[in-house]
């Protein structure tokens, strides 16, 4: 394929934006060479600025569930826009939203509007610390939840660590008072409790990882720690910013049958509009400004844009509730990729969860950020690029979840498998 004009609009924003991208994500960093730089998006298909056309298993992270531009999502926007664009005040699209929200998904039974994941988080530890009246807080290696101060820690090799900041600016008293364990790792989480319960805020994770690649919870780990939160009273945080509404309806707790004390949520209830939204049980939520003491707040929060937008994606998620073909064609598209691995005797394992999934370049199930980091990402760079020059735009890393969209056909899929034995015949 031709990129030339990629390429010199991706020079150009290298003079005015750090890397010429506005989030790490998007710079080709873990397969090498230039972004490229897409003009718009329709159904399942990007279209870059050269002409080019893509099979899209990325939907902007994980909101385009419907696809790009899906009809009903296109006239609320309009219709909102009609109306102006923000006016610092409350409007009736946020009670809508956050009904729809707390409809789906019970554990939420107040919810608080934001403009980000990231936001969605910081704010839910903030409740959960004010809450408890503690301040430690257990994560797990490999679980991303925004770019967060007291979140951007990552594990040693011991199966505890202490506060080690893992970018540069976030001082060490940020992070002093997170621990961070290995994911499936119950046993790890059970002894931290025994000797700090008593301390101990707010456990924070990714049901269903997809910031390490998908990565599934075993049987007992979310149970797990269901009961030893529920033991040592310390709430149990689900970030869903992923998940929710994408491996169902109700999120990965209605999969697994769990119910956090507070849950984060982002992407698809913004529809592409940026928004996220943190809630749970009442009485943690009113600990939130104005009720409670916990200060909170954005200009931007509950935009009608992206309430509109929101509105309209989940409603058609729950008229057209499309979770159990996306599940059959996600399920489809792994066993051909698993084949075209197979017939050259590759390494890999693959990870599904309803629509999310990855192709590890890697012989053992991963089950943990320590195994995860054992993949051939080098291998995964080859595959990136060809599928790429085939028209399929994957994610551009070894270590992050794709995404079918209801958008996608039996041929998109049908060609998705074809590249893939195209490139695998090649080596």
């Amino acid at each position: 394929m031709n990129h030339e004009l990629s390429h010199q609009m991706h020079a150009r924003a290298c003079r005015s934006i750090p890397g010429g991208v506005n989030s790490p994500a998007r710079a080709f960093g873990g397969v090498g060479g230039q972004p490229v730089i897409m003009r718009r998006g329709d159904g399942a298909y990007l279209f870059d600025v050269d002409g080019n056309r893509y099979i899209d298993f990325i939907g902007s992270w994980g909101p385009h569930i419907l696809g790009h531009r899906h009809p009903a999502v296109i006239a609320a926007i309009q219709g909102a826009l009609e109306l102006g664009t923000s006016f610092g005040a409350p409007t009736e699209s946020e009670t809508e939203l956050a009904e729809l929200v707390i409809d789906a998904v019970p554990s939420m039974e107040l919810v608080r509007m934001v403009n980000s994941g990231t936001e969605a988080t910081m704010s839910a530890i903030r409740v959960a610390r004010g809450f408890t009246g503690r301040d430690l807080l257990i994560k797990f290696a490999g679980c991303y939840h925004g770019h967060v101060d007291s979140l951007l820690v990552k594990a040693g090799s011991a199966a505890t660590t202490l506060g080690v900041p893992s970018s540069p600016g976030v001082p060490k008293g940020c992070t002093a008072d997170t621990i961070v364990l290995e994911y499936n790792d119950l046993d790890a989480v059970t002894e931290t409790f025994k000797t700090q319960g008593d301390k101990i805020a707010a456990v924070i994770l990714e049901p269903v990882v997809g910031n390490m690649g998908v990565v599934v919870p075993q049987p007992g780990f979310l149970q797990g720690l269901q009961t030893l939160c529920n033991k040592y009273g310390t709430l149990l945080i689900f970030d869903e910013v992923m998940t929710g509404f994408r491996v169902a309806y109700g999120g990965a707790q209605a999969l697994y049958g769990i119910k956090p004390d507070m849950t984060t949520l982002g992407k698809i209830i913004g529809g592409g509009m940026p928004v996220g939204a943190y809630g749970g049980r009442a009485d943690v939520m009113r600990k939130v400004s104005p009720l409670g003491s916990v200060y909170q707040a954005g200009t931007l929060s509950g935009n009608p844009l992206a309430m509109a937008c929101g509105i309209a994606t989940l409603k058609t998620l729950r008229a057209a509730d499309p979770y159990a073909q996306l599940q059959v064609e996600t399920a489809r598209l792994i066993q051909g990729l698993k084949h075209a691995c197979e017939s050259k005797g590759i390494p890999h394992t693959v990870a599904q969860v309803g629509s999310m999934f990855t192709l590890f370049f890697n012989p053992d199930p991963v089950t943990n950020y320590t195994i995860a980091a054992k993949s051939d990402t080098a291998l995964f760079a080859k595959y990136f690029w060809s599928l790429l020059n085939q028209g399929v735009y994957l994610p551009c890393s070894q270590f992050e979840a794709n995404f079918v969209s209801a958008a996608h056909t039996p041929a998109d899929i049908d060609a998705t498998i074809q590249a893939a034995k195209t490139f695998f015949a090649g080596l």
